[in-house]
């Protein structure tokens, strides 16, 4: 069992900033499924059309896992297991000597690893666990993706670390990924989900990663197919200001409100993760029509310009980040 003073130590136990973000993400989300309860109660009784929802084929498979792989023993700061990441899960030190671990360099080893994690793990919203289940699904939220990029640096002896932040999420993601009642606890919030890019310590700094998107899914967003070194923030995502914090472990409380949403609406979960199968497939024609990733990409930095959706938010005087 977990004592109290590890919770503490390996930063298991929300932060204040955080603490707010729960409190205001709750009232938000019970407030839009307040105003939408008639349509949640006929998806739930079957009387409105229900949405089916089929997750993309698995593109990998995981190593076979043996004794003699090496993996990092250490229970240094930012080295060490937390929540939701078990650094030493087996499946975890097989990918991380099939990637490279101990064989090549730190800074080639991360390239490796996030390579990896953002061209085979595909986007899909639900419930928080760990990077094994990660792994068997092979897809997950941007948390749970960059939580094996994570778990696979720390393998490797390299430090990790979120990021984290309320994001401010794109236009496309807002046009094309939410459904109406997610528009409405945007617009009534001002951010969706908490967010997190990764920093792995190489070569005597702190570099930033966030594995989260494909290529495909990029293109479809209309946004530079990341490499590491170049943050979600800026690109896909703007941070709220004054929710930016920095921690060992991902804390209690992550993917709260997305477990209610998943109870209460779950229809809604799966029109989200089928919009998101959409702009992959969007992306993949647009990847194709340009001739492949690398002119896409060049062509994009030229003229691209973060956009955030145009809603009015609605003022929260008991939300405060930053004064």
């Amino acid at each position: 069992m977990t004592s109290f003073h590890e919770m503490k130590e390996r930063e298991y136990i929300p932060n204040k900033t955080y603490i707010k973000m729960i409190a205001g993400g709750g009232l938000s989300l019970s407030k839009v499924l307040l105003t939408n309860l008639g349509d949640i109660k006929k998806l739930r009784s079957n009387q409105g059309s229900p949405v089916d929802f089929h997750r993309l084929p698995k593109k990998f498979k995981i190593p076979e896992y043996n004794t003699d792989m090496k993996y990092n023993k250490s229970n240094g700061k930012y080295k060490r297991p937390t929540l939701w990441c078990n650094c030493r899960s087996k499946k975890i030190i097989a990918l991380a000597n099939y990637l490279g671990a101990y064989k090549k360099s730190d800074e080639e080893f991360a390239e490796a690893a996030f390579e990896w994690c953002k061209r085979n793990l595909i986007l899909e919203i639900g419930e928080m666990n760990g990077v094994d289940e990660t792994l068997d699904r092979g897809s997950g939220s941007c948390i749970h993706i960059n939580n094996v990029f994570t778990a696979l640096c720390r393998c490797a002896g390299l430090k990790a670390r979120y990021k984290m932040f309320a994001a401010i999420e794109s236009q496309s993601m807002y046009d094309e990924i939410y459904d109406d009642m997610m528009r409405q606890w945007y617009d009534a919030l001002g951010y969706f989900s908490l967010e997190a890019d990764i920093e792995v310590f190489i070569n005597g700094k702190w570099v930033v990663a966030h594995a989260g998107p494909t290529p495909e899914r990029q293109a479809g967003m209309g946004v530079p197919i990341t490499r590491i070194g170049e943050e979600s923030i800026g690109t896909w995502f703007e941070a709220l200001p004054g929710t930016m914090f920095w921690t060992e472990s991902i804390p209690y409380g992550i993917g709260l409100t997305m477990k209610i949403l998943m109870k209460i609406a779950p229809e809604t979960v799966k029109t989200l993760n089928n919009n998101v199968i959409t702009q992959i497939n969007k992306g993949e024609k647009i990847l194709n029509d340009k001739g492949g990733e690398k002119k896409y990409d060049m062509e994009i930095r030229k003229r691209f310009k973060f956009k955030e959706p145009t809603v009015e938010l609605k003022e929260h005087k008991s939300i405060v980040f930053e004064d």
